[in-house]
């Protein structure tokens, strides 16, 4: 069969090679074509467009980039026109992804349309979800509070599990030693501090220089930046130069990072849950500008008071969350040194064994997989 699956940034073309794979494992006749990643492309997926030239966050870069995100969406309309896909897969990145549910069932009327992993519409934007119940046939959640979000409001969805557990349970170097890791790396022998300031340019910008700050001084520790998979070292280099820390980039190793570092800052996303799976102590941060103003201004529309996926899963606050005006160095530095400690340390490892027996065992590709192929062949 032909699928054609699009991803929109890191998480997604994580998580969608994951899902090509166990398709493979199940389709002998599969053919991928898409938009995504790296990853992807290694599973044998045909590339139109990498998520490198589409991952484009806020208001002002959308505008600044309004032509080459159209330019995309056309590309992407024409490809799936050519390939005639059996079936369209969607991985998050709801703005884009939604207008090519309307676009295929309009124009391919009996080509199905799946979403892996669903748009996070109980945080904000609900009215989406009318577009979801008209162009699009089945939704896989990968967050089990979703089932009953989604069924009060009249649209089933399958939860599969969690595509974190599939990438983090089944790790590569898991037994790999402390010595082992800096000394590939070229690291220093102390004890590290991992910084995962995002995988867009304009979260790097705006979250890594405050990171910097925030840990510079924290004596006897080694600063070490998990570098994103489409981002020039000449970024990471200049921010640090800027900060006067002393920070080293290490790339295609974040979670070889996360298991050596005792303590960890992640921008919110993806990778605060996968923080939290390979047992990091860590702290969440977000940027938006505009302070107060606008963190009141957001919640008239964000419906809910967490952002981290590790808080929204726990169902409370395990992990502290400094966002917006509260996403200051002085804040940030107070939180990790309270981290650093046994006793917060141990705390939090204990928290962290309760999200896993939530977030429940890997093959979640696995199951999404057998559940595409069984609807496709009804």
């Amino acid at each position: 069969m032909k699928y054609f699956i699009i991803a929109g940034e890191a998480s997604g073309d994580l998580h969608a090679s994951g899902l090509l794979k166990a398709l493979k494992n199940r389709d002998s006749e599969a053919q991928f074509m898409g938009l995504g990643g790296d990853m992807m492309h290694d599973e044998g997926c045909t590339l139109v467009k990498h998520y490198r030239d589409m991952a484009y966050m806020g208001f002002v870069a959308v505008i600044t980039h309004f032509g080459k995100i159209m330019q995309n969406m056309k590309d992407c309309k024409n490809a799936i026109m050519e390939f005639r896909p059996d079936i369209v897969i969607l991985v998050d990145y709801p703005s884009f992804n939604l207008q090519i549910a309307e676009f295929v069932k309009k124009n391919l009327p009996g080509v199905p349309v799946h979403y892996y992993i669903a748009p996070k519409l109980w945080a904000w934007k609900e009215y989406r979800l009318k577009n979801i119940k008209k162009y699009v046939d089945r939704v896989y959640s990968i967050l089990p509070f979703e089932i009953e979000w989604f069924g009060k409001r009249g649209y089933q969805v399958d939860y599969v599990g969690n595509p974190c557990a599939d990438a983090v349970y089944n790790r590569p170097d898991q037994d790999e030693s402390f010595d082992s890791f800096v000394t590939s790396q070229y690291l220093d022998n102390k004890p590290i501090i991992a910084l995962l300031a995002g995988s867009r340019v304009q979260e790097i910008k705006t979250s890594l220089p405050k990171m910097l700050a925030a840990t510079k001084n924290i004596e006897g520790y080694q600063l070490v930046i998990a570098g994103a998979p489409s981002i020039y070292d000449k970024l990471y280099d200049k921010i640090i130069a800027e900060s006067g820390a002393k920070a080293t980039v290490v790339h295609d190793a974040t979670y070889r990072l996360l298991t050596q570092a005792k303590v960890a800052v992640v921008c919110s996303g993806t990778a605060t849950l996968e923080t939290a799976l390979v047992g990091t102590p860590q702290t969440v941060v977000y940027h938006i500008g505009g302070g107060k103003f606008v963190h009141k201004f957001l919640n008239l529309f964000i419906h809910v008071d967490q952002v981290s996926l590790v808080n929204l899963i726990a169902n409370r606050k395990m992990v502290k969350e400094l966002i917006i005006e509260n996403f200051t160095p002085e804040k940030v530095e107070a939180e990790v040194r309270r981290l650093l400690t046994d006793e917060a340390q141990q705390k939090m490892k204990e928290d962290y064994a309760e999200l896993r027996k939530i977030v429940g065992e890997a093959g979640v590709g696995d199951r999404a997989a057998i559940k595409i192929i069984e609807s496709i062949k009804k």
